[in-house]
């Protein structure tokens, strides 16, 4: 495998009070060549509006500014999965996380170095962060900035509102 620090599981994850199980690594390969990676992204931002981007470490997008977010576990909902992609990426803590839309790509490079691109598709939530709070980088970004710009190819597509009829 080509993939170098990369992780296909939390090992401290847990989702209602019960232990995660995982994939191993090989197996999760294989599912990547034939299934989309079901993903959250966050844009955080500040007091004066700017938009917290991390530089990437791993594929794809690797050595890129881009928005915290990573894969959805077993068990966990999307709110959950940002929220827990905030504290592990840049060591925020956010309690609230509101829905603006989703982000879909396929990637020529993945982590994996499989012949075929990675497909991702991410609900994408807003959420504030409190200026007061350190950012502590994991390992899957090597530095961090605010931005008054998100990625110029972060394109959100909002979701479609129903008027609901009550019955």
């Amino acid at each position: 495998m080509a993939c170098t620090g990369w992780k296909v599981y939390c090992p401290s994850a847990r989702i209602s009070g019960r232990a995660m199980s995982f994939i191993p690594e090989e197996e999760y390969a294989r599912i990547m060549e034939v299934l989309p990676v079901l993903c959250v992204d966050v844009v955080v931002q500040n007091s004066r509006n700017e938009y917290l981007l991390i530089r990437r470490a791993n594929e794809p997008l690797k050595d890129q500014w881009w928005v915290i977010g990573g894969r959805v576990l077993k068990g966990e909902t999307l709110e959950q999965a940002a929220i827990r992609k905030v504290r592990e990426e840049v060591g925020l803590k956010v309690d609230f996380v509101e829905p603006i839309g989703y982000y879909e790509d396929t990637f020529e490079t993945n982590p994996f170095g499989l012949p075929t691109p990675l497909h991702s598709v991410s609900a994408v939530f807003s959420a504030s962060g409190d200026d007061h709070q350190q950012v502590r980088l994991d390992d899957q970004s090597t530095d961090w900035k605010y931005s008054d710009e998100l990625p110029a190819n972060f394109y959100i597509k909002g979701f479609i509102r129903h008027n609901c009829i009550e019955r």
